[in-house]
């Protein structure tokens, strides 16, 4: 009886430390997230690509970027391109090329991205005239379908980067030009490259769009807006646009966005504004 009772003490007294330990102990934080590549758009030092391509990428490298996506390889062939990226240890995930009309151009198209080792042939601007009409956008969507097509062919994907005009309400009424790409394209064929700068300054909230579009979005222009009605292009973290909440949202949902993208349209000084929006990015949490 006496070994029983001596044992029950000392069990609770046991516990009773273990548990004493165990409140002393500190609670771990909470690991918060980071993004794992930050890639520039290269249309942000295009004058500088126009001097010296090796040059430009050494330098893009030497800021901390190991991805890139080109807009035009500025009379390189696309062996010189795969030479370059592998001397400066960056990838090329996407490229900005022309909208698809003449399709031999575009399998052409398509070959060199293949060469290079883009994974993503991706148009950034459709002409104004194939904007016109009442169906326009629908015919658009018609011609990305067959374009994607071909680049699945290769093992690509092709992806459409938006502007605002495709958010500009039509003068008929009914669905934004938008939406009208996203839904009558074919998820198989057709991603899209969001442009948060340009959806913030045509209007629209980008992350209504990750919410009515699951898994439509696979990359993403990183770039920020100014307060005001001009809604200014500035460096990532200067301006309005809560990058931290549109990745987050991304990253419990799916983590559909695959590459980041930097870019300003009109810097003041590129390699400065490279560097400054890297180094917003490179520390920011999510």
């Amino acid at each position: 009886m006496s070994d029983s009772h001596d044992r029950r003490t000392f069990l609770a007294t046991l516990g009773a430390a273990a548990l004493t330990l165990a409140a002393r102990r500190p609670v771990p934080l909470i690991s918060r997230r980071r993004l794992k590549r930050i890639g520039l758009q290269l249309y942000t030092v295009r004058d500088e690509m126009a001097k010296d391509v090796p040059k430009t990428l050494e330098r893009v490298a030497q800021i901390g970027y190991r991805e890139v996506e080109f807009a035009g390889y500025f009379k390189h062939t696309p062996h010189e391109i795969h030479e370059l990226l592998e001397r400066y240890k960056l990838s090329a995930p996407s490229s900005h090329v022309p909208y698809p009309e003449k399709w031999d151009d575009w399998k052409k198209t398509v070959s060199d991205a293949k060469k290079v080792g883009h994974e993503y042939v991706t148009v950034a601007w459709t002409p104004d005239e194939k904007r016109q009409g009442a169906d326009a956008y629908q015919r658009v969507a018609e011609t990305f379908n067959r374009a994607g097509t071909e680049a699945r062919k290769a093992g690509l994907h092709f992806a459409y980067h938006n502007h605002d005009y495709e958010l500009a309400a039509p003068a008929a009424g009914g669905p934004l030009p938008l939406d009208v790409l996203i839904e009558h394209t074919d998820p198989a064929l057709v991603t899209f490259e969001m442009d948060l700068y340009w959806m913030v300054h045509g209007g629209a909230d980008p992350l209504a769009y990750f919410k009515k579009y699951p898994g439509r979005i696979s990359l993403v222009h990183v770039k920020d807006a100014m307060a005001g009605p001009e809604h200014t292009m500035t460096e990532v973290g200067k301006g309005t646009i809560d990058f931290p909440k549109i990745f987050a949202y991304d990253a419990d949902h799916g983590a559909h966005i695959k590459h980041a993208f930097v870019e300003h349209d009109q810097p003041a000084d590129a390699f400065a504004s490279a560097k400054a929006s890297f180094e917003y990015l490179r520390k920011m949490e999510y």
